[in-house]
């Protein structure tokens, strides 16, 4: 347990930071999870409109800075990928 006064606030924050990651982290996974759904049912337009969504929440987690922004292009360059080949006939 910390010690001083500044050591116990910056558990607090640390703490506050943790849960506030975690959060966005998970709505993170959700999104991508739904696209691979829709990717192994074969339903191209919605696994289109849940690419959308899922980028907008990729971005929106590396704008708060939760992940790095070259992780974030991977992420969505990989479902964009998948779901091009799906919408092809693939």
């Amino acid at each position: 347990m910390a010690q001083h006064k500044s050591a116990a606030k910056r558990a607090r924050q640390s703490e506050d930071r943790r849960q506030r990651n975690m959060a966005v982290k998970t709505r993170v996974r959700g999104a991508t999870k739904m696209v691979h759904q829709n990717i192994a049912a074969g339903q191209a337009e919605e696994a289109a409109e849940n690419l959308k969504l899922a980028a907008k929440v990729i971005n929106t987690a590396v704008s708060k800075g939760v992940i790095h922004q070259r992780n974030a292009a991977r992420k969505i360059s990989r479902l964009s990928k998948k779901v091009a080949a799906l919408s092809r006939g693939e």
